[in-house]
Order: structure tokens, then C-alpha cells, then sequence
């Protein structure tokens, strides 16, 4: 499949999907769960409105949700009282499969989701979203319902910036312009067909998100595409236009440790594929300055990208979902 013929038979636009009743009765001739996580850490602010809107449409008039789950990071404000509170199945991540240890990261959240939730499909949705709409959950769901081929379906919209005096109706997505879109033209020029491969939100069958390993930081949506994509092809991807996501505009400075971890991931993943077979021992101190009383002030942050190994792996997931390695 070359990118021409997937960017015509795997793009999607959310509308296409608006016979939700027909939706629900392919999803149930096939007999498929659907779990959607909500990985949180302090979103007290926008937690409850996501809840309400995908339970009271996807759950309660449609029944294509079988749970909405928080796998929290250990939030100091109100998020997880909240989510309860509208009814979600909340759970701290520490303290979901314990014996493995307790790492900080979403993709930590991510991948203990994998094993404390019960579906077929999981659907990853950020909890910081202004403009939350349904559609950000069956857009991304339907195309694994109806094409079975399909096992990895991303999101992309266009990303206005939220700023006190209003919005700008462009912008966002500057890592991955600056950053990942160039390494993948160089190294995986078929995965550029994805319009935003950083974007938060995507739908996987559990077969794929069982067999392949989670960075726990940055890097973990960029892992997941090189891993499906070296294991699956292009055609196990689906994209879905969502039309626009509202979110908080990250400083330049928190883009700086988004980028070094995915490099990082990156690099990882470059020499396990032999594309760059030999790397020199890496450095995990990124230096930042800040100007202070007129004096430019160094700042040192330690960021290196672990992973957590396949859920298949684990034998405590076999265990509970009567998985065979």
C-alpha cells in the first residue's frame, strides 16, 4: 500500500460515522468490548465535563462504551473525586499491578490501563481537552468496528492555541513539525502519511497494545507508531479527522523536554532496527537557561526515556486475560 492509496482508504472524518445505531449493532454482532481511559494528573477542571458528555451519549443513549476508566498519576487537586463523582471507574496507577513498581509518566498510565481495563479496544483520550465532543471517541472507534484490518486508529485536527485574549486559529503541533515529522521523512518516509502522530488520542485493538513495549514518558506515541508500523505495515493504521481540539498551549521550554525524550525513544528504536546500528553511551541531562535579574540562569533537568516491556510479558496479565505467550 503506498501513502496516495492509504491516505485515500484510511482517512476518515468523524462524520462519516453519524449512524450511531448502526455502529452499535456492528459492534455487537461482533461481539466487541470498548474501554475508554482517561490517563490524568491535576485536571480537575476539565475531567467532569469529558465524563458527562461521553457516558450521557456513548454509554447511556448509545451503548458503544462498556466502561470510561481515570488511571490517575496521583493527582494533588480534586480530579479524581470529581471523575467519581460523575461516575467513571477511577484508579491510581501506583497502585495498579504494584509488583512491578510505581514509575511517573503517561505512558505509565497507558500501559497499566492495558491490564486493569476489560476491552477488545481501548480508546485513549487526554483529559485537557476545552471542546470535548463524543466525537472524539467514536471517531476514532469506528473504523476498527467497521474495517478489520485496521488495528491503530490516530486522531488529528487542527490545534488553535488558547491564549488570554482569545484563540489563534493556527498553530500547535510544533514538535511535530520541527521534530518528528523531519526524523520520519528521513528513516520511516511512509509514517509522514500521518498527519499528527503525537496527538493524544487513538483507539487499538488489544492484541497490538498487549505485544508492544510503552516508554512511560515523551516517547510513547512515537514508539507505538515505528513498533505497529514495523510489525503491521501502514495498512494496520487508520487516521480520523476530528476537526479541532482546544487545549492548553505548552511553553517552549516543556516542548524542549517533550523533544529530548522523544529523540531519545527514537534513537532507541533506530538501533534496535539496525538503522543506526551503533550509538554512543547517551547523556540524560538536558540544559536549559532562564534569564533572572539580568543574569542568565542555568537549569538541569535528568530526562531518560525507560519502557515498560510488552503486557504480554507479564505474567500476571496472561494470567487474568488467559493470554499463552
Amino acid at each position: 500500500m503506498n501513502i496516495d492509496q492509504w491516505l485515500q482508504e484510511n482517512t476518515f472524518h468523524h462524520s462519516h460515522f453519524w449512524d450511531f445505531r448502526h455502529m452499535v449493532e456492528a459492534k455487537e454482532k461482533q461481539d466487541l468490548t470498548v474501554s475508554l481511559c482517561i490517563p490524568t494528573l491535576n485536571e480537575e477542571k476539565t475531567i467532569g465535563k469529558e465524563i458527562v458528555i461521553f457516558k450521557s451519549e456513548l454509554m447511556s443513549r448509545y451503548p458503544l462504551l462498556d466502561e470510561i476508566a481515570v488511571i490517575d498519576s496521583g493527582s494533588t487537586d480534586q480530579t479524581r473525586e470529581v471523575a467519581a463523582s460523575f461516575g467513571a471507574d477511577v484508579y491510581l496507577a501506583s497502585e495498579i499491578l504494584p509488583e512491578v513498581g510505581e514509575k511517573k509518566g503517561k505512558g505509565e498510565n497507558l500501559w497499566k490501563a492495558i491490564y486493569q481495563l476489560k476491552g477488545d479496544i481501548i480508546i485513549y483520550v487526554d483529559a485537557d481537552i476545552k471542546n470535548i465532543h463524543p466525537r472524539f471517541a467514536y471517531g476514532l472507534l469506528a473504523p476498527l468496528i467497521y474495517h478489520p484490518e485496521i488495528k491503530y486508529v490516530k486522531a488529528f485536527y487542527d490545534r488553535p492555541l488558547a491564549f488570554s485574549t482569545g484563540v489563534r486559529p493556527t498553530g500547535g503541533g510544533r514538535v511535530t513539525e520541527i521534530l518528528v515529522r523531519p526524523l520520519f521523512s528521513l528513516f520511516f518516509p511512509e509514517l509522514t502519511a500521518i498527519v499528527q502522530p503525537l496527538s493524544g488520542e487513538y483507539a487499538v485493538r488489544r492484541e497490538v497494545l498487549e505485544a508492544i513495549p510503552f516508554p512511560i514518558g515523551y516517547g510513547v506515541e512515537t514508539s507505538h507508531l515505528i513498533d505497529v508500523y514495523t510489525r503491521w505495515g501502514l495498512g494496520a493504521f487508520g487516521q480520523t479527522d476530528l476537526d479541532q481540539r482546544v487545549h492548553r498551549n505548552q511553553p517552549t521550554r516543556d516542548l524542549g523536554k517533550m523533544a529530548f525524550g522523544i529523540i531519545q525513544t527514537f534513537l532507541s528504536r533506530a538501533k534496535s532496527l539496525n538503522i543506526i546500528p551503533e550509538l554512543p553511551e547517551l547523556n540524560h541531562a538536558l540544559r536549559q537557561f532562564q534569564s533572572k535579574e539580568g543574569t542568565f540562569e542555568q537549569v538541569e533537568y535528568h530526562i531518560a526515556e525507560e519502557e515498560r516491556p510488552p503486557m504480554m510479558d507479564v505474567s500476571a496479565y496472561r494470567e487474568k486475560f488467559g493470554r499463552h505467550p
